[in-house]
């Protein structure tokens, strides 16, 4: 009997599935790194009702990216900061999209 493992487009990569280990092999980390880049706040998993950490696919993004930047030679606090920094700008371009459109929206409902 065969069986297929089939993952559906519509999951939420916001919600945490992984346990600690198997993130930790996915992401090619040791768990008790993990551990310490939540104690440093720089991940929040999601927890089970037993308290289990559960991570999801952007907490899997998310540390890859922490161990690029480790790679790269910042420390924990470096890492910090950029990731502060990124999500600053993720924002800033955000607000900057919803004003160029709503500008769009005046100008087309101002008409010739």
């Amino acid at each position: 009997m065969e069986i297929l493992m089939v993952r559906q487009a519509d999951s939420d990569p916001a919600r945490g599935v992984y346990g600690i280990s198997v993130a930790a092999d996915l992401v090619g980390n040791a768990p008790q790194n993990l551990r310490l880049y939540e104690a440093r706040g720089l991940v929040t998993p999601a927890r089970s009702q037993g308290g289990t950490r559960l991570y999801s696919e952007n907490d899997l993004e998310r540390l890859r990216v922490i161990g690029q930047l480790l790679e790269n030679g910042l420390n924990l606090a470096g890492v910090n900061m950029v990731l502060d920094l990124q999500a600053a700008n993720e924002r800033l371009q955000e607000e900057l999209d919803d004003r160029a459109a709503s500008k769009g929206d005046k100008a087309d409902s101002v008409g010739p």
